[in-house]
């Protein structure tokens, strides 16, 4: 998604900014809008599933799209007519050619003429503000392991945060602090691709020590392996339009070349695991 965004945001001003509710998972911060019109996005980044957009007023606009969030891009909406920070809804100030949905419920106009629409049919989304040179205190973004596609992020590192953890891989995996990002179904994937059972102690990936076993190599790099294939396909479809190994598969053939097994499903954590109890059995 912040690839998809940055070309449409990144040293844009913000013209102005239609919020359509009072809310979404928590309410908007404090005059909202009018804190966001006419700032220039400096910079668009992510850090976990949060969107980080740096403004030129040295406050920065944290995103994420919950569970059923998404941004979409309508081009040459414009920004004429409207009532620069206004919070509440103006729809006769809305031109013809926007024909905006229910659920979307933040509208962002760019100077450029782009329009970054906020659609969140279960509301949980978030968007909140964070004050100038507060961002490394955040809450939750201070509590982050690294990164799974930095340089940061390898066998040694998963072996570390996971030394001595009596929790099951797939629920290690989840924990934002052991890596940042990593959800639910990529997860499962991962797990297949390295051959691990989910419901292995994830102080398997580590000797005593704190040393990393070769485990821990090849789940680092069937994570990396998983997320770049996805991020691949995501350049012209969804995740929900994608083909996984296992997820969602439950009672299909092992997709892996040689494998005899038929794909289970099981419960940890009251998330849905998916793995192959033949080839995952490491």
């Amino acid at each position: 998604m912040r690839r998809r965004l940055a070309p449409s945001m990144e040293r844009t001003r913000i013209a102005a900014v239609d919020v359509r509710r009072p809310d979404l998972r928590r309410p908007f911060p404090r005059r909202f809008a009018a804190r966001l019109s006419d700032q220039t996005v400096t910079a668009l980044d992510r850090r976990a599933k949060y969107l980080v957009a740096s403004l030129s007023s040295g406050e920065t606009l944290l995103m994420h799209l919950g569970m059923s969030g998404s941004f979409r891009l309508e081009r040459g909406w414009g920004a004429a007519g409207r009532e620069k920070g206004r919070e509440k809804p103006h729809s006769r100030s809305r031109p013809a050619t926007a024909p905006l949905d229910t659920h979307d419920h933040v509208v962002f106009y760019m100077s450029s003429g782009v329009a970054v629409v906020f659609n969140d049919p279960r509301r949980f989304g978030i968007m909140e503000l964070v004050p100038a040179g507060q961002l490394h205190r955040h809450p939750v973004l201070s509590k982050l392991g690294p990164e799974p596609l930095s340089r940061e992020f390898d066998g040694a590192a998963l072996a570390r945060a996971c030394r001595g953890k009596k929790t099951p891989l797939k629920a290690a995996l989840l924990d934002q602090r052991v890596v940042a990002g990593l959800g639910n179904i990529y997860a499962s994937e991962a797990l297949h691709v390295a051959g691990l059972s989910p419901r292995r102690r994830a102080s398997i990936l580590a000797t005593s020590s704190g040393l990393p076993r070769e485990s821990a190599h090849r789940l680092a790099a069937a994570i990396k392996q998983v997320l770049e294939a996805a991020l691949a396909r995501q350049s012209k479809r969804t995740y929900r339009d994608a083909r996984f190994l296992v997820y969602d598969r439950e009672g299909e053939r092992c997709s892996k070349s040689g494998c005899t097994g038929t794909i289970r499903q099981c419960v940890q954590s009251g998330r849905s695991t998916y793995f192959c109890p033949v080839c995952q059995h490491a």
